[in-house]
């Protein structure tokens, strides 16, 4: 890739002169500048998904020079370059394939490591066989009884993909009912075992070097509940499933060779629910289903490596999104689902997006002085209307939202019209943030000032994207997710900075590791600053 500053390139520097000019537009006037803005500025996904990013504060000229921006940024080999398996992950040295998790049938890039092709393949065969045993109750617990519950045991991307997916699509699910262990917080276990028979429930111990914190522990405390009740270790076998990279510690927890699956290190853990990190997913909503997120993600794929720029979908979503944060100084998105099902979804984009990009060393291992990483977050519709709205609508801050819903829902409710009510407050939302309602236009009349129509008067100009689902099927979720995540590379690559690792996760991590061996003594703590040791010995003082 590319190490450059962006800000010393001469599109960043035409961009901010256009952006002088820009600032000043309202968005009504550059749809009455344009009869065609609609058709000119929105973008269909196989007649699945359309993307409306009309109602946005940029004409085709703006258009014109961030993708200046991206070319000048070598985007298209960045591109290439990750599809083709190189190690854009400098700083752990790996390549960054999960891409490949999901490009089944279709050839539409050169992987050259055969044996990466193959081990995908040998992987699925696996879920495949493993899935279908325990949703066709073929495999047993050790009382002889089927299995009923699945408990996913991981945190971060071994915790929020499953999370989110499985719940987005709750309609295709099974009898089998699925349970998250995440925070090691002693009441989320307390919680679970009230709600699971240990003897007709699996545990899927997700960690990718099987040495994360709070997986570790949850799992530790849970086989030690499950041996309380099978006594016997060998009993295990019917019960754990262990997903690492790292086999040997796999093993060494008392897991069954067989009941190992692999992960592998060319793909990060926000990146996993693709690979076996997904176990639970395919166990909820069944292979088949699977596959179909598979092929949704694939051909988001395809049409990211081979769609020109002025018509790639994630390439224009990541450039808006840089146009208003390092521009606009907007720093923060915000992730509107009209979907109960998709009430997840923003969480999982929060951290695919702020793990990855949230960065201030660049590529060249300089301090970035421009915006890397927004901050993700947002809530469902209608909801979200009666509580942080009133900013979107009257604040001081621009905050660009992602508004997204199904045209077709799972659950009409006896004849109702409570989709038709949905949409309607959608699309009002959209059009209300874009263009206002303007009723003062001369804020020196002082009638008009004077009287209670001031309080009732919204700018507008407020920036969004519609995105229109024909239905929240595993096809077109597989597509949204891979479209989102190719958003996030496209950012970092033109941002210069390495996406891919997570450092300052492992920092905190490493700390914690120290704090909880200065909690279980007991003598005083004088280890760190005067604040940290303060808290500390309160805590110690009442414990």
């Amino acid at each position: 890739m590319k190490n450059t500053n962006p800000k010393n390139t001469v599109s960043w520097k035409n961009l901010f002169k256009h952006y002088k000019k820009v600032k000043k537009y309202h968005i009504k006037d550059l749809f009455l500048k344009d009869i065609n803005r609609f058709k000119n500025f929105s973008l269909c996904f196989k007649k699945k998904i359309l993307i409306d990013f009309s109602k946005n504060r940029i004409t085709q000229n703006t258009i014109k020079k961030l993708l200046s921006l991206a070319n000048e940024m070598d985007l298209k080999n960045a591109i290439r370059s990750m599809y083709f398996g190189k190690k854009i992950n400098k700083t752990e040295n790996r390549a960054v394939l999960h891409v490949a998790l999901r490009n089944l049938k279709s050839n539409f890039y050169v992987l050259k490591n055969l044996k990466i092709k193959f081990s995908i393949k040998k992987m699925l065969k696996k879920i495949k066989i493993f899935s279908e045993s325990i949703i066709n109750k073929k495999w047993l617990g050790y009382t002889g009884k089927y299995i009923t519950d699945i408990v996913n045991i991981g945190i971060g991307g071994s915790h929020l993909g499953p999370l989110m997916v499985s719940k987005a699509l709750t309609p295709f699910k099974n009898r089998l009912k699925l349970h998250f262990l995440s925070n090691i917080d002693g009441t989320n276990i307390k919680e679970l075992l009230k709600k699971v028979k240990i003897d007709q429930t699996l545990f899927i111990i997700c960690s990718k070097t099987f040495t994360t914190q709070e997986t570790l522990t949850n799992a530790k405390i849970i086989k030690k509940i499950f041996l309380k009740h099978a006594i016997l270790k060998k009993n295990m076998k019917y019960h754990f499933i262990g997903i690492s990279e790292n086999e040997k510690k796999v093993l060494k927890f008392g897991i069954e060779k067989k009941n190992f699956f692999k992960l592998w290190n060319w793909v990060g853990g926000r990146y996993s629910l693709w690979s076996a990190a997904g176990l639970s997913i395919v166990l909820s909503i069944g292979f088949k289903n699977f596959l179909l997120l598979l092929k949704g993600a694939s051909d988001m794929d395809k049409h990211f490596l081979k769609t020109p720029f002025k018509k790639n979908i994630p390439v224009l979503l990541a450039l808006i999104s840089i146009w208003y944060n390092n521009f606009f100084k907007s720093e923060t998105e915000a992730v509107i689902v009209y979907d109960e099902y998709l009430s997840h979804f923003y969480e999982y984009l929060q951290q695919s997006s702020m793990e990855s990009n949230g960065k201030n060393i660049d590529r060249n291992m300089n301090l970035v002085n421009w915006q890397t990483g927004s901050i993700i977050w947002g809530s469902t519709g209608t909801n979200c209307q009666h509580s942080f709205f009133q900013l979107l609508h009257q604040g001081t801050k621009l905050i660009p939202c992602d508004f997204i819903v199904p045209i077709k829902t799972y659950n009409s409710v006896f004849n109702s019209d409570h989709h038709l009510k949905l949409l309607s407050n959608f699309f009002a939302q959209t059009k209300a943030l874009s263009f206002g309602n303007n009723n003062i236009k001369n804020f020196k009349n002082k009638k008009e000032v004077n009287s209670n129509k001031i309080f009732k008067n919204c700018f507008g100009n407020q920036p969004n994207n519609s995105f229109l689902i024909t239905e929240i099927n595993p096809y077109n979720l597989g597509s949204l997710i891979a479209l989102y995540e190719h958003k996030i590379f496209c950012q970092g690559v033109i941002l210069n900075i390495f996406s891919f690792d997570q450092w300052g996760v492992e920092y905190g991590k490493k700390i914690s590791v120290e704090i909880l061996k200065v909690l279980k003594n007991k003598y005083k703590c004088k280890n760190y600053d005067n604040s940290t040791n303060s808290l500390i010995n309160f805590f110690k003082k009442f414990k």
